[in-house]
């Protein structure tokens, strides 16, 4: 008999962002799997088996989680965040369509949750307010020169960048060079946003502007809001600022 697969994200890290959907899955499952800093995340409950992989092994944590399912195991597969946005739920996919015909029979389960660029954007203000993308600034699944194009499309077409894993010790010299390729079109005064671990104890979040934008304000743990040349920044004395992006765009003459 084939069990469950519910694919569940976490959110950012503070456990009101957890939606009731997600605890109903973490509390019904027989076994959790997942990156272990993220397993490390969910209480742990009397009868469930934990199984923790490393970061970068997401089609064996996959494959893994759809043979327990398959073996008849109610199972939950975490990530953090939202489980479709640069997670697991796309190495599900990717398994299923790659595996046995089994696996296709698995009742399936992809359980949103409130992903890194909302978290931050809430704490700014509103800048994905209009239009705006999302981008991983990670080489390792595609071209560094895939990520370039895409920037420079973004950016010229006047889109809010949301920029996910902006570097690691492995690259560190990426986020600089995005930087670079972004003051090409957008102004000096264009506010970027640096939000790092947003819900948990040592959230911080830093407003500037393009020309001051630093790499070493960033980590793994960052996400970072670029804005476009509509994007605003509001004054509040003796309170954080406002940034956000209005929500009409300026209509051609």
């Amino acid at each position: 008999m084939s069990g469950r697969l519910s694919v569940i994200g976490l959110g950012p890290g503070d456990a009101r962002w957890l939606t009731p959907e997600a605890q109903a899955g973490l509390a019904e499952a027989d076994a959790l799997f997942g990156y272990g800093p993220y397993l490390d995340r969910v209480a742990v409950r009397a009868g469930q088996t934990r199984h923790p992989s490393d970061n970068r092994e997401e089609i064996a944590r996959a494959g893994a989680a759809l043979t327990a399912a398959a073996a008849g195991a109610r199972v939950a597969l975490v990530t953090a965040g939202d489980p479709g946005v640069f997670a697991m739920a796309a190495a599900v996919c990717e398994a299923i369509e790659q595996g046995p015909p089994a696996w296709r029979a698995i009742d399936l389960a992809i359980i949103p949750g409130v992903t890194a660029m909302l978290a931050v954007a809430a704490r700014a203000g509103a800048p994905l307010g209009h239009d705006f993308c999302a981008l991983s600034l990670s080489d390792n699944l595609k071209p560094w020169e895939t990520i370039e194009r895409r920037l420079d499309a973004a950016a010229g077409a006047g889109f809010v960048l949301a920029l996910y894993n902006p570097l690691s010790r492995a690259r560190p010299w990426q986020l600089g060079q995005a930087f670079a390729r972004l003051r090409t079109h957008l102004p000096d005064a264009t506010p970027v946003v640096f939000g790092r671990a947003v819900g948990r104890d040592d959230e911080r979040v830093r407003i500037t502007t393009l020309a001051e934008a630093a790499t070493e304000a960033a980590d793994m743990a960052t996400l970072i809001i670029v804005g476009s040349a509509a994007t605003r920044v509001v004054a509040r004395p003796g309170r954080t600022p406002l940034v956000y992006t209005p929500r009409a765009a300026e209509r051609p003459a």
